[in-house]
């Protein structure tokens, strides 16, 4: 038996490297699936990446079928604090099935610091190259070059606010999050005072297409007035293999430098 404690300090139980791997977390499917092929037994509907990924489905993050993850027989179950309910959790786990659950990471280092430890622990992988050429990419934090509003949601608005990856990623881009002092995590600000920040304080509208769709013409036409840049939300939420790519492509969507 492996001893094993996830990001919660909660165990994790398992008897040798896990081979057959549930991921209700996207990220967490990609990392997982590109690092070491073929040990996916199962994932979300939204786990849309690699393209290729052919396996079968149980339903949503926030709402899985645990009836067909418990189908499934896998040896572990990948869960993320933020993304996944506590009482599947404790489900799944009083059915024997051992749960790494991940924290929602507030930076780049320390969602990379955890996938680090699922690879290398829960899997017994080799360190990816991916991730030690992402940790090398996202070194850097640049100055800031602009400050923005980032709505992740709309109807009702939701934005970025203090400690998320998202803030972090766009931060080491050089781009200051307005809300980044902010209460709560994810703020919900009327329109109003979104306008009033992108006429006093911020001077950049950043608009993700997940996990709401925002587009040149849904988004930007609330803020008539404003400099907006659209970015991939995957880029911007996702820890994992995308962070490689990210980090020129948010660059580029942001207006270079």
């Amino acid at each position: 038996m492996t001893h094993l404690v996830d990001d919660l300090g909660e165990p994790v139980p398992l008897s040798g490297p896990a081979s057959r791997v549930v991921s209700l977390v996207p990220s967490l499917t990609e990392a997982l699936e590109v690092s070491a092929p073929g040990r996916l037994a199962g994932a979300t509907d939204y786990c849309t990446h690699p393209s290729t990924l052919d396996v079968p489905r149980v339903g949503g993050s926030k709402y899985p079928k645990l009836d067909r993850v418990l189908d499934l027989a896998p040896d572990l179950v990948l869960a993320n604090s933020e993304e996944n309910r506590q009482e599947d959790v404790e489900r799944l786990r009083a059915n024997g099935i051992p749960v790494w659950v991940m924290t929602a990471a507030a930076s780049v280092p320390a969602a990379l610091g955890s996938l680090r430890r699922i690879l290398t622990q829960a899997c017994e992988l080799d360190e990816p190259g991916w991730l030690v050429e992402a940790e090398e990419l996202w070194r850097e934090t640049r100055p800031v070059r602009f400050h923005a509003v980032v709505p992740v949601w709309r109807k009702p608005w939701i934005v970025l606010g203090r400690d998320t990856f998202g803030g972090d990623v766009l931060r080491r881009v050089g781009v200051a999050n307005v809300y980044a002092g902010s209460a709560e995590r994810y703020p919900r600000p009327d329109v109003e005072e979104l306008r009033a920040h992108l006429r006093a304080d911020a001077d950049l509208l950043v608009l993700p297409d997940e996990p709401y769709l925002f587009t040149a013409e849904d988004g930007p036409d609330h803020f008539p007035d404003a400099r907006y840049a659209l970015v991939s939300g995957r880029h911007l939420t996702w820890y994992g293999p995308s962070l490689v790519e990210a980090h020129t492509a948010l660059t580029e969507a942001l207006g270079g430098g």
